[in-house]
């Protein structure tokens, strides 16, 4: 554009040979030239200059805000900028909830709102965008901008907010519907859909707005269904004891109106109503779900095949073989102690070598009912790894043959090689006072000489035998544990060996010569963290984590006391459980028979625990929220960035 106007001006120019009018010619391009520049660039803002740091600021809307006896489904919110929607289907959520998505888009300065749902007579709709509105340039979000209007002649406006917590960690669950029902049957929240909801944020928290007065149970629910009720027992939910009666209260805040960022203009005390209760703290948890059933089964190698169960049982399922004889035929793992995951090592080559295993399986199922019947079903093993023929085995002999050969002609050295039953010896350099040595076979054993194991102990420069306990573990058939017949000593050396051929393979390889020496940590390399604790029963106990929130150590709370000895230097946490059966571990709660999750409470700080080095902490387990027990370094669910705004309110609701 600029060169053709430049060609055209000159053009005209070339008739006049006063040189006075040719410099006023040019002159007269430069200028045009500028105004063009000036005129393309008066579109955007420099590189420099003041960054927008100001949300959207809302115009107008269509139904307008607050509006009464409103049938429109179509809603048009206009801003004062354009404005782009952050994840509305996660984070807009409008209430009474919508069976059918509604159409949420935003377009230009506008949102728009198309509900595909009839709307309910007499109802308050309010729908809550969060911090989903950002302006189209720098992202600004309007934070927990809401929107309300109403099919009847009223606007309900009570608010009910709180927090929701993982019961069994009070990690912050983010994302989870908290939904209200005037129904105060139990059976309401299984059958039918939520009246009013809302949805956690990062925090946990949650708002359910345009609450009418009157009583209400409230649930929590992380549904699959878009159902808006508990419909399948694998939903993560929550639920309150007690009824919810909304009401609310004048109160007074004190504003700060700044000047700049560093500035303060006025401080003006103000008058507003405040909403409650603002502090329900809901525990969700998801049941045990029974539900028994064969989940799959596999055959990885010719040896093994493994069978998984969807639920625990009392007893070993019942095989039959169908083209083997299974009487005495497995060595069998049951790795969780709950016959949910079984392998079994089939002992017999001539078995292990058929093709394709067919046998029958007999078991409990859960029918339609949920009641638990005898079942049997027809299985076909194929294992995944094809064993070798006779002719492939035959071709490595042969082509073993010849590398041996080469070697006799060059001169080499002739090593047999020995195929020797893989062994994993966990025997730390630097072993733990509390810890002991175990022996991970790859398969489970044929047999084990006991006699051919030996632990010592170095007493000056000479190594002494001592009395050891070999326990092969009550449940993973390949793995054997070895504890010291006295205390490990502190600060002594000690050796551990077992001579070649000590154990033997359920398929007939052995093992070579081990042979790991370690030393005891002294006392000094230690320390030791002592809770006196304060709300505790009898029957609870302290879990001591790491920094990633895993369980390091348990111990019982006797009389108000957790005491953790020889302790490795690092930062601890520490969750005690309100174990009210008193069998040692947490459980879960069941909604139908009443029964919460067992209550949990965290330490409020992280220990940093140096060697040689005691801890002393005094821990009421009930001197501050839920919600404010859990140190954030442990938390896995981190609240969200929020971006900096020059405004300084922090919600609206239209």
């Amino acid at each position: 554009m600029v060169e053709n106007l430049y060609f055209c001006i000159m053009l005209n120019c070339s008739h006049h040979n006063n040189l006075m009018k040719r410099l006023i010619c040019q002159l007269g391009i430069a200028v045009v030239i500028v105004a063009i520049l000036f005129s393309c660039a008066s579109y955007g803002r420099l590189e420099g200059g003041a960054i927008d740091e100001d949300p959207p600021r809302f115009l107008s809307g269509s139904p307008s805000p607050g509006s009464l006896h409103n049938n429109k489904k179509r809603i048009v919110i206009e801003f004062d900028e354009f404005i782009t929607l952050d994840k509305p289907n996660e984070k807009v959520v409008i209430s009474p909830p919508q069976k059918q998505q509604p159409e949420i888009k935003a377009s230009s300065k506008k949102v728009i709102i198309n509900l595909e749902d009839s709307l309910k007579q007499n109802v308050t709709y309010t729908i809550d965008f969060g911090d989903a509105i950002q302006d189209n340039n720098e992202g600004n979000p309007l934070e927990a901008f809401t929107y309300t209007f109403s099919t009847g002649a009223q606007l309900d406006t009570m608010v009910i907010s709180g927090t929701v917590l993982n019961a069994a960690d009070l990690e912050p669950v983010k994302g989870m519907l908290v939904g209200l029902h005037s129904n105060l049957e139990d059976s309401a929240f299984t059958t039918q859909p939520f009246e009013r909801v809302g949805r956690t944020d990062s925090r946990g928290q949650f708002w359910i707005r345009g609450v009418a007065p009157g009583k209400y149970r409230i649930y929590a629910l992380q549904e699959n269904d878009q159902t808006y009720s508990y419909s399948q027992p694998t939903e993560i939910i929550a639920y309150y004891d007690s009824l919810i009666v909304p009401t609310s209260e004048q109160r007074m805040r004190r504003d700060t109106l700044w000047q700049d960022s560093l500035t303060i203009d006025t401080i003006v005390d103000r008058n507003y109503t405040h909403f409650l209760p603002d502090n329900v703290m809901l525990r969700c948890f998801r049941e045990l779900v029974y539900n028994q059933r064969l989940a799959r089964s596999e055959r990885p190698t010719p040896q093994k095949f493994s069978l998984y169960f969807t639920a625990p049982a009392d007893s070993l399922p019942v095989i039959k073989g169908l083209n083997f004889d299974e009487k005495d035929a497995f060595v069998v793992d049951q790795t969780t102690g709950r016959n949910d995951t079984l392998h079994y090592w089939i002992k017999d080559s001539l078995v292990y070598q058929i093709d394709t295993l067919k046998l029958s399986l007999s078991y409990l199922y859960t029918d339609s009912l949920k009641q638990l019947v005898p079942r049997t079903d027809t299985l076909k093993l194929v294992s995944k790894q094809r064993p070798k023929t006779e002719k492939e085995k035959e071709k490595e002999a042969k082509e073993k043959e010849k590398e041996l050969e080469k070697k006799r002609k060059k001169g080499e050295e002739i090593v047999p090689e020995i195929e020797y039953l893989p062994v994993d010896v966990y025997a730390p350099s630097s072993m733990d006072v509390y810890d002991y040595i175990t022996l991970t076979f790859q398969e489970p054993l044929d047999s084990l000489n006991e006699g051919a194991i030996h632990l010592r102990h170095k007493v000056d420069s000479l190594w002494n035998d001592i009395p050891f306990q070999l326990s092969p573990d009550s449940l993973d058939k390949k793995v054997y544990n070895i504890y010291p017949g006295e205390d490990w000593k502190f600060g002594e050396s000690y050796a551990f060996e077992v001579d070649s051929a000590a154990c033997f393979g359920l398929y007939g390889l052995f093992t070579k010569a081990i042979k790991q020496e370690f030393k005891v940590k002294t006392p000094e390399e230690y320390g030791a963290i002592f809770f006196n604790i304060a709300g505790a029963d009898s029957t609870d106990f302290v879990e001591l984590l790491d920094a990633q929130d895993k369980v390091v150590r348990t111990v019982p709370v006797v009389d108000g006391k957790a005491d953790f000895y020889f302790l490795n230097p690092g930062k601890y946490g520490a969750r005690l459980v309100h174990d009210k059966n008193g069998n040692g571990v947490w459980d879960t709660g069941k909604y139908k028979d009443k029964i919460q999750p067992e209550e949990v409470y965290y330490y409020w700080q992280v220990l940093e625990l140096k060697a040689n080095f005691e801890l002393t902490q005094t821990w009421d387990i009930k001197d501050r929220p839920l919600d404010q027990q859990k140190p954030n370094e442990l938390k896995k669910q981190k609240p969200d960035e929020k971006k900096k705004k020059n405004n300084r309110s922090s919600s609206s609701s239209y």
